[in-house]
Formats: C-alpha cells, structure tokens, sequence
C-alpha cells in the first residue's frame, strides 16, 4: 500500500490573499465556502480534485531562497504566453524566461515570491520529450 497526497502546504505572510490570489488563477482549484474563511485566519486554502487541498499558512519569516517544490501550470484554454500574460496582469513577477519558441516556460512568482512554473498547454498523447517540463 502506499500513501495519498491530502494536501500540499505554502508558507504565507496573508494566507487569505494567498488563497483569494491563487483561487484566480487554478480552475480546478476552488474556495470551500463552508470553510468560512476570514482575513485573519492563520490556515486558508482551496480544494481541488478529488478533496486534495492547497493550503496557505501563516508563517512569520520572509521567503530567503528558492522553493524546494514548485506548481508547474498547464493552460486548458488558451497559449502559454496567453496564460502567462494573464497569471502576470493579475500580479504575478516574471522570474526566468525558459522558452523556446513553442517548446519551454516561464518561472513566475506569486504576490510572496513562492515560484511557480507556466508551461505549454496540455497535448493528449504528446511526446514525452516536447519541453514541457518545469
């Protein structure tokens, strides 16, 4: 038998920004709103597929260097550079460009600088090596 991910954990200076920032840019990733959420809570998050969650806890110590696990994004909608504008205009900081025409992504940061990857969007049946990795 082996274990099932519940949930994946982000420190957070306002774990409710986090959560209302991130709730606009996942689709498959929602705010439960029987959890009552309020601007003060120190445990906030979003329920996805299947009941797993993304939780943002309060920590008080600023983000010093670079995640150890990131998000890696698929566009279900639109082209990559469309969901990167999109991800930026709603605040996120562009932090490596790794594209290559249409193959790579982009590292970006949320408002608390945790990075997140923006690759090409998802391809039924696409080659195990098209540069979608992030």
């Amino acid at each position: 038998m082996a274990s099932r991910a519940s949930n994946f954990c982000i420190d957070a200076h306002d774990p409710y920004a986090q959560t209302m920032w991130w709730a606009k840019v996942l689709e498959d990733f929602t705010v439960d709103e029987t959890w009552e959420m309020k601007p003060e809570d120190d445990e906030c998050g979003l329920v996805g597929p299947d009941d797993r969650f993304l939780l943002f806890l309060r920590v008080p110590e600023p983000k010093t260097v670079k995640n150890r696990m990131h998000l890696c994004l698929r566009p279900t909608d639109r082209s990559r550079d469309e969901e990167i504008e999109r991800i930026l205009a709603l605040g996120a900081t562009q932090v490596n460009d790794l594209r290559n025409g249409e193959r790579g992504w982009m590292v970006l940061a949320d408002p608390e600088g945790n990075e997140f990857c923006v690759l090409t969007p998802y391809r039924p049946g696409g080659d195990p090596d098209d540069g979608q990795d992030g």
